[in-house]
């Protein structure tokens, strides 16, 4: 039994069970709880669901894209057949166009065509967030080279939430801070995430921040440690429900597989030489068991 998907399937049963429907700006409700936090030994078994499948390429590379690459340009990921922030694309000429419910000034939500106005210069890009903000602030050499050269600093935090630069990015951050520190030779983190689409992002989420935990340790000569979570505004979709409940069907009837074990190509000493091609060819995962994908639909 995974360890992980026992904690995820019972979060959605939560939502399910006590969650309050509300309006959201993007058009569709959402079954909410206010808060959910979890822990996970990263250094005992790799989190990666098995109850549906995960495609550890694309979640890799989304967290390659902020971290390492410190990105944030959309065609970087697309050239590597990654299309999840394609919706956020600013286009060629400067706007970012969606339909979202507006607040009217009355406390109502109004669905409203949004054309916001960037400028050409952040074409293709997401504006001022994630791995601009990173690059921005120098986050991954500053943890690096705290994790290497004073280990029991108490001040080893990335955030990505700057007050200064939420108005221009298209999405501010979600998965907003990590917390490190190092205790008897492990490297732990803490993680926190504002707002959080359980059936679709949590689970990249989690995954993708467990194989930085990994990569971080190997290249600063520790051990993986502990991943603890904290959730603000845990949601379901409504138009999730149907996939949501197919997966905890197949919980509730089969439990859940082993957990994965996680390979990193040894020979990588510096976070920079993992590989960020499409081939991703420096991770892979051993005995990955899964029930199959369940498909979910993006709300904008």
């Amino acid at each position: 039994m995974s360890r992980w998907d026992d904690i995820y399937c019972n979060l959605l049963k939560k939502i399910l069970a006590e969650g309050v429907e509300v309006q959201n700006r993007t058009g569709v409700n959402t079954l909410k709880i206010p808060s959910f936090s979890f822990s996970l030994d990263v250094g005992s078994e790799f989190p990666i669901l098995t109850t549906k499948q995960l495609f550890i390429r694309q979640a890799v590379l989304e967290m390659l894209w902020f971290y390492q690459a410190k990105s944030n340009d959309v065609r970087w990921l697309q050239s590597r057949n990654v299309h999840i922030w394609d919706e956020w694309e600013i286009d060629e000429n400067g706007y970012w166009n969606a339909v979202q419910m507006i607040p009217d000034g009355s406390g109502n939500l109004v669905r409203t065509d949004v054309h916001k106005f960037f400028g050409k210069e952040w074409a293709h890009t997401i504006g001022t967030a994630y791995g601009w903000i990173v690059n921005k602030f120098n986050l991954t050499d500053s943890l690096i080279d705290r994790l290497k050269n004073n280990p029991g600093d108490r001040r080893m935090v990335m955030s990505l939430w700057q007050n200064d630069y939420l108005e221009t990015a298209v999405l501010p951050s979600c998965v907003w801070s990590s917390e490190w520190d190092v205790t008897e030779g492990r490297l732990n983190a803490w993680v926190h995430q504002r707002s959080c689409d359980v059936p679709l992002g949590l689970p990249f989420n989690v995954t993708q921040y467990a194989v930085l935990l990994c990569m971080l340790a190997q290249v600063t000569g520790l051990e993986p440690g502990t991943l603890d979570w904290s959730v603000k505004d845990a949601h379901i979709y409504v138009n999730q429900k149907e996939g949501v409940l197919e997966q905890i069907g197949r919980y509730d009837q089969n439990g859940s597989y082993p957990a994965p074990k996680l390979w990193l190509n040894p020979e990588i000493g510096d976070f920079y030489d993992f590989d960020n091609s499409a081939e991703l060819k420096d991770v892979k995962l051993i005995d990955y068991r899964h029930m199959g994908k369940i498909s979910f639909p993006i709300a904008q």
